[in-house]
């Protein structure tokens, strides 16, 4: 298991929150999905690798930013 960062700007509540964690724990070896609300940061827990590009292609179409 390993666990991959991220920062996405734009969440302004916890149905953001909720949303982008049910979309991002549908991509194929991710176990599980932690995001702080106030920070923007996002942490994916996953069998090695978590496809990025489906991460950052997933946080895009929601309508966030990736930084």
């Amino acid at each position: 298991m390993t666990t991959h960062a991220y920062v996405v700007q734009g969440m302004h509540c916890q149905n953001c929150v909720a949303t982008l964690t049910g979309k991002v724990s549908q991509v194929p070896g991710v176990s599980g999905v932690d995001i702080d609300l106030p920070t923007g940061r996002m942490e994916i827990t996953g069998a090695d690798p978590v496809v990025d590009a489906a991460i950052r292609q997933i946080i895009e179409e929601s309508g966030y930013t990736l930084t």
